[in-house]
């Protein structure tokens, strides 16, 4: 059961920082494309379909690459699955949407997005340090012995 919640917790963590960068991306976007004619504004559009995209390459990425960690991927690898994730929901989308024409025009922008997002969550992942000490450049989690005990 602790194994489900970890991977619902990051699917949703996934979801919801997507979520935010395509959000953010509709904010830029939404006076220039969609200047407030629609029910549904651009950025909360964009925001649902990032945290739907997240979501789901997540779940594909586990999937696919099972137990690796971040740092043992390359960024385009990563990306590639982000495209795939992203193809993965346009698909799942335009066969719940019926027929029509804006599902085509979503395939390539949810791709793209995608591989994008992706691509920056590894950046951003990789940019992570691992906490230090206040005083030295020792990494807490260091084997010289000292590590978990207060000086």
């Amino acid at each position: 059961m602790t194994r489900l919640l970890r991977l619902l917790r990051g699917a949703i963590g996934m979801g919801l920082t997507w979520a935010s960068g395509w959000f953010v991306a509709g904010m830029i976007l939404g006076p220039i494309i969609d200047p407030g004619v629609d029910d549904v504004p651009l950025p909360i559009r964009l925001g649902i379909l990032g945290f739907l995209s997240g979501v789901t390459f997540s779940g594909f990425l586990r999937v696919v690459e099972g137990r690796r960690r971040f740092d043992e991927m390359s960024l385009g690898r990563f990306a590639g699955w982000g495209a795939a994730g992203g193809l993965l929901l346009s698909g799942i989308l335009a066969v719940t949407a019926g027929p029509g024409g804006e599902s085509l025009i979503l395939f390539p922008v949810l791709v793209l997005a995608g591989a994008g997002s992706a691509a920056g969550t590894l950046s951003l992942a990789r940019k992570a340090e691992r906490p230090r000490l206040l005083d030295t450049e020792t990494p807490i989690d260091s084997a010289d012995g000292a590590a978990g005990h207060l000086p």
